[in-house]
């Protein structure tokens, strides 16, 4: 067996061992970690594959940008995570189907590729190669939709993230900058007239 088969097989036990975790962790803050790590696997098997310019997007952009931001937003949000397992049973079918559904279909994807062939990008090794062009081309292309919903979807989802954590919370104190603006000085200041004994003549 070839070194590279078996960094193959040990990236991919353990993507896939970070990936249950991402959904069995109690921990939500520990969920997050192993998606951190699952991402590197990923990136691993990418640089495997030669797609060096895939495997850095995985972790700059994911790792490094789209896990603080979810770290963020799990800080910054106030929910109640053992009310939201008290409905977890009676969804359990509905997400049972869906992940069904979609191990179906990838099969379905996988299965299609490898009995037509997979499309090549380019031929490696010439130069002048460069498979971010090569990406780039059929991306732009090929399946400029595609990219085109998947921003949308994104942007919806960056929205909604905003709309939730600034929705207004009853322990959260805010200030009103008009009202301090237009307090008058009889407000701020109160000038008290005190005796030489201590006894303040304020007072009956």
């Amino acid at each position: 067996m070839e070194f590279k088969v078996v960094v193959f097989w040990v990236l991919a036990v353990v993507l896939v061992f970070a990936s249950l975790r991402v959904i069995t962790a109690k921990n939500t803050v520990h969920a997050v970690l192993y998606l951190v790590l699952a991402f590197f696997n990923a990136s691993g098997i990418w640089m495997l594959l030669q797609a060096e310019f895939l495997a850095i997007a995985l972790v700059l952009v994911y790792v490094g940008a789209v896990m603080v931001l979810f770290l963020f937003v799990l800080m910054m949000l106030d929910i109640n995570f053992d009310k939201m397992r008290e409905g977890f049973h009676a969804n359990l079918p509905l997400g049972v189907g869906v992940g069904v559904l979609t191990v179906v279909q990838m099969a379905m994807v996988l299965w299609t590729k490898v009995s037509d062939g997979a499309p090549k990008l380019g031929v490696t090794g010439q130069p002048g190669y460069s498979n971010t062009k090569a990406l780039g081309l059929v991306i732009y292309t090929q399946y400029v939709y595609a990219v085109e919903i998947a921003a949308v979807i994104l942007l919806v989802a960056i929205v909604a993230a905003i709309a939730l954590t600034l929705r207004r919370r009853k322990e959260t104190k805010y200030q009103n900058p008009s009202k301090q603006i237009n307090i008058r000085r009889a407000d701020r200041v109160r000038i008290l007239n005190i005796a030489p004994s201590g006894r303040d003549e304020t007072r009956p």
